[in-house]
């Protein structure tokens, strides 16, 4: 590319792609189907495919939750991935596929054998990487969030947004180093101005949020990043860019990809969304496709807006939507970023778009609630009638512990830290393994009342692994 054919491609704005990795604590809470196979499965869909594209040099931001890092790192995990996949897929793919076979079905029956080499080839690549697949990511990380993803606005107080935010700073900066450059992923996107200051305090330069409702989908405003007065840039996803993907009639619902829903007797999935046999070849061509669509309306987007310097469109998503729930989503993002250089998009990580595009002096100004990127752009998905008793036991287990102050050991911290977790208010609100969702979060808030009582010795069992990074003299009772 020229130097003119590049000042032309600056003026055409920026795409930044962020991939919020997250999974709850899970680690030693079930197997099959619910517990430990959840992060089994995106280690063989999503992350390790994405480690591929990440080490081929794909200018990509990961944020990597420290819950997710905690469990990653635990002892054994790769002893348990390979018994998985050795003793519990290898079996369930062979059934699936002779059930199918003896009753007439040769081609699903060989699809299911063909996806099997999915969890063969995920073995192998982790066991060339020493079993350590938070190493092999290290390289990559370059956003942190809060200790187990809870939701900062719905929290009770100052200090307990600090026990979560200071836990998952400092954990990201013991596990990666010093190159933390102050990205920090607001778990659900949810914001709320008296959080920033807090945000800041523990070395946040810039955090993603949703400001759909407060423009509109489409508008120009949410392509370039804002300056909260915490010092803080806040720097808005682009919705009308997600949505594309992220949403009823987006890329994933095509007929061609793989049908996520339509699943055997052990949930694999041989059918197309269309209801066909599926055909790799024929979804991995649709992925290309796809591809070259979302970057030309990613640059129509960015000409229209007619900001100067062209704008910066972000497109957040949860990572293991690519390649978990959208089988295909990786091999699209492959191709998105071959596309970027293709058709002349600049792609940039955020912390280096964040270098090039101004932030624009902002204030909420007390019209702006608190947002996110759940339903309605607000926090009922968190806290509405389906999830309003777990919000209120989660705000009354915070004072718990801000009152015993000190005295709240290790494992009261950990208990606290687990029950705060976004996914089970979540999981709750929209009817997913809402039966396990809830027996964990019961689970937590019982073993916290035991652990308080037990005082400061209390023994750290269930969550052996979760971080816990806290100055003890701040656990004190709000006045």
């Amino acid at each position: 590319m020229s130097s003119a054919d590049r000042r032309s491609a600056s003026d055409r704005g920026a795409l930044a792609i962020v991939l919020h990795t997250h999974m709850p604590y899970v680690e030693g809470f079930g197997t099959w189907p619910f517990g430990e196979e959840w992060l089994w499965e995106a280690i063989v869909g999503s992350y390790l495919p994405l480690l591929e594209l990440l080490d081929a040099g794909a200018p990509l931001t990961l944020s990597l939750t420290p819950v997710l890092c905690d469990q990653l790192e635990a002892p054994g995990l790769f002893q348990r991935f390979e018994t998985f996949i050795e003793e519990v897929r290898c079996r369930t793919h062979e059934e699936d596929a002779d059930g199918l076979r003896s009753a007439g079905h040769e081609t699903l029956a060989r699809e299911l054998e063909r996806s099997w080499r999915d969890y063969e080839a995920a073995l192998d690549a982790l066991a060339q990487r020493g079993g350590d697949l938070l190493a092999a990511l290290a390289p990559h990380a370059q956003w942190t969030s809060a200790a187990t993803h809870a939701v900062l606005p719905l929290l009770a107080t100052d200090a307990g947004v600090r026990l979560q935010v200071q836990s998952g700073v400092a954990s990201h900066r013991e596990r990666f180093g010093g190159g933390w450059r102050g990205g920090f992923w607001l778990p659900e996107c949810a914001h709320e101005e008296r959080i920033e200051p807090l945000l800041k305090e523990f070395g946040t330069s810039a955090a993603c949020v949703e400001l759909t409702n407060r423009w509109g989908l489409g508008a120009p405003e949410h392509l370039r990043p804002l300056l909260g007065r915490s010092g803080v840039v806040l720097v808005p996803i682009d919705r009308a860019t997600i949505s594309l993907v992220w949403s009823d009639g987006g890329y994933p619902a095509d007929g061609a990809y793989r049908d996520y829903h339509h699943h055997t007797v052990h949930h694999h999935n041989p059918w197309s969304n269309d209801g066909s046999v599926y055909d790799h070849d024929r979804a991995l061509a649709r992925a290309r496709e796809h591809a070259a669509d979302f970057v030309s309306r990613t640059i129509a987007r960015l000409r229209d807006a007619g900001l100067p310097g062209g704008g910066l469109a972000v497109f957040a998503i949860d990572t293991e939507l690519l390649g978990h729930w959208w089988y295909e989503g990786v091999a699209w993002l492959s191709a998105v970023v071959e596309e970027c250089s293709r058709q002349g998009l600049a792609l940039l990580r955020l912390d280096d778009a964040l270098e090039r595009h101004e932030p624009v002096a902002w204030s909420c100004d007390g019209a702006h609630g608190a947002s996110s990127w759940g339903q309605d752009g607000d926090l009922s998905t968190w806290s509405g009638p389906a999830a309003a008793e777990m919000a209120f036991a989660a705000r009354a287990a915070e004072l718990q512990v801000l009152a015993a102050g000190p005295r709240a050991g290790d494992a009261a911290v950990r208990e606290l830290l687990a029950l705060q977790a976004s996914d089970w208010a979540f999981m709750v609100a929209r009817q997913i393994a809402a039966a396990y969702a809830s027996e964990r979060f019961e689970r937590h808030r019982r073993g916290l009342a035991r652990a308080l009582a037990d005082g400061p010795q209390a023994r750290v069992t269930d969550l052996r692994n979760i971080a816990v990074h806290v100055d003890r003299a701040s656990l004190i009772a709000p006045q």
